[in-house]
C-alpha cells in the first residue's frame, strides 16, 4: 500500500490559501499513486486559527469544498484522511473531526477528537464521545486518533477491540516540553496495531512545528519518523511488516 502523509504548514486563518495548498497536495500526491492520502491536524483552518477568524465559517459538513475534495478523492481513485472542523447540525457545538472519504469520493465514516484541550487554541472544540472504527473498502477496519487522543492508550484499545487493523492520527503536535514523548510508541505496543502519523510543519501562532515529525510505528517503536521545514507529501510503501524501514521518497510543494 503506497501512503502519502502530507506534511503541510497550514497558515492559521488563510482559509483560500491552505485549501489550495491541500487541493494540490492531493493531486500531486494522487498522481504519484497514493492508495491513502494523510492530513494533519486541522490542515484547512491552521491549529490557532480561532483568534484569527473565529468560528462562523465552520459548518455541518459535507460544505462545498469537502464536495470538491469527494470529487478529487474520486478522480484520483484515492482514500483521504481529511482533518476538517464541524459544526453538529443538532446540537450546533463544533468538533475537531477527521473524515474518512473513500475512492467512489463518500464519506465513509469520521472521528471527532476525545482530548481536546479545553483552553486556548483549542477551547472553541467540543470532546467527541464515540469510539468506532472506519470501514474502508479493500482494506478492512481503521481505527481513527488526532493528535493527543494518543494519550490515552484506552481509546486506541476500544479501536483494536472493535476490529482496527490499523490506526492513523491527524497531529498538530509541536517538538519540545510538551512535544510527544512515548505516546504513539505506547498505542501500538497496547494494541499490537501499525499507527501511521501525519503531522505538520510550519509556524502557526506562538507554536513552532518546523521540526514536527509525521512517524510509522509498529509494536512500540518508530520504523520511520519524517519531517520537513516546508510543506512536504512523503509517500510510503508501507507491506505490513515490521522488520525493516519502509522505503519512501520526499515530494517538496
Amino acid at each position: 500500500m503506497r501512503l502519502a502523509f502530507l506534511h503541510l504548514a497550514p497558515v492559521p486563518g488563510d482559509l483560500a490559501h491552505n485549501r489550495r495548498l491541500i487541493e494540490t497536495a492531493i493531486e500531486t500526491a494522487g498522481r504519484a499513486g497514493a492508495a491513502w492520502i494523510l492530513t494533519p491536524e486541522l490542515v484547512v483552518c491552521g491549529y490557532a486559527f480561532s483568534r484569527e477568524i473565529g468560528t462562523d465559517w465552520i459548518l455541518p459538513q459535507p460544505d462545498s469544498w469537502m464536495s470538491r475534495i469527494c470529487a478529487l478523492a474520486a478522480h484520483w481513485r484515492v482514500t483521504v484522511f481529511l482533518s476538517h472542523p464541524e459544526r453538529d447540525p443538532r446540537s450546533m457545538n463544533l468538533h475537531n473531526t477527521v473524515f474518512v472519504i473513500d475512492r467512489s469520493g463518500a464519506i465513509l465514516g469520521r472521528h471527532r477528537k476525545i482530548n481536546t484541550l479545553r483552553a486556548g487554541s483549542e477551547a472553541w472544540s467540543t470532546p467527541g464521545e464515540q469510539v468506532e472504527p472506519v470501514t474502508v473498502p479493500g482494506f478492512g477496519r481503521v481505527g481513527i486518533l488526532i493528535c493527543a487522543d494518543a494519550c490515552s492508550p484506552a481509546i486506541a484499545e476500544r479501536l483494536r477491540d472493535q476490529g482496527a487493523a490499523q490506526l492513523v492520527s491527524a497531529a498538530a503536535w509541536a517538538p519540545g516540553f510538551h512535544g510527544p514523548n512515548g505516546e504513539w510508541e505506547r498505542c501500538t505496543h497496547a494494541t499490537g496495531l501499525p499507527l501511521f502519523v501525519c503531522n505538520r510543519t510550519g509556524a502557526d501562532g506562538t507554536l513552532d512545528f518546523t521540526r514536527g515529525e509525521s512517524v510509522l510505528v509498529q509494536d512500540g517503536r518508530r520504523l520511520l519518523s519524517l519531517s520537513s521545514e516546508r510543506s512536504a507529501i512523503f509517500m510510503v510503501e508501507w507491506d505490513g511488516g515490521a522488520c525493516s524501514p519502509p522505503s519512501y521518497e520526499t515530494l517538496v510543494l
